[in-house]
């Protein structure tokens, strides 16, 4: 469980704040210690605490896994994200992904991935 919650500046969290309230949100500081982390709010079931920065003990707090963005649309949106927080070097590593993204784009042609309307299970293999 330690290494669930090593922390660093940038790291997507998930917890309670003091108050109990639910948060989803990435940390901008780790205190020296480690024992408390500042999160800037992105979701949470209090909407006054979204936008916000909040010190949290760390033991409070989860790590989420880091995700793979490979869709231009979701990095646009990470990029807008970067920009409302005012993260350069967060935003600089998403332009980077979005420009070698635009000259690689992945092609891909599985039969498996079609979505067939109407289908309530999803994806549908057709190679089964």
């Amino acid at each position: 469980m330690a290494d669930k919650n090593r922390f660093e500046n940038g790291d997507w969290v998930q917890g309670r704040s003091r108050d109990g309230e639910l948060i989803h949100g990435f940390i901008e500081i780790v205190n020296t210690n480690r024992e408390i982390v500042k999160v800037n709010v992105v979701e949470s079931d209090n909407e006054k605490a979204v936008g916000k920065s909040i010190w949290i003990p760390s033991k409070w707090t989860e790590k989420l896994p880091d995700l793979a963005v490979s869709n231009e649309s979701h990095l646009l949106t990470l990029i807008d994200l970067a920009l409302l927080s005012k993260d350069e070097t967060w935003f600089m590593e998403l332009s980077g992904k979005l420009a070698t993204l635009k000259k690689h784009p992945k092609v891909n042609t599985k039969k498996s991935e079609f979505l067939i309307p109407g289908n309530r299970i999803g994806n549908l293999d057709l190679n089964r």
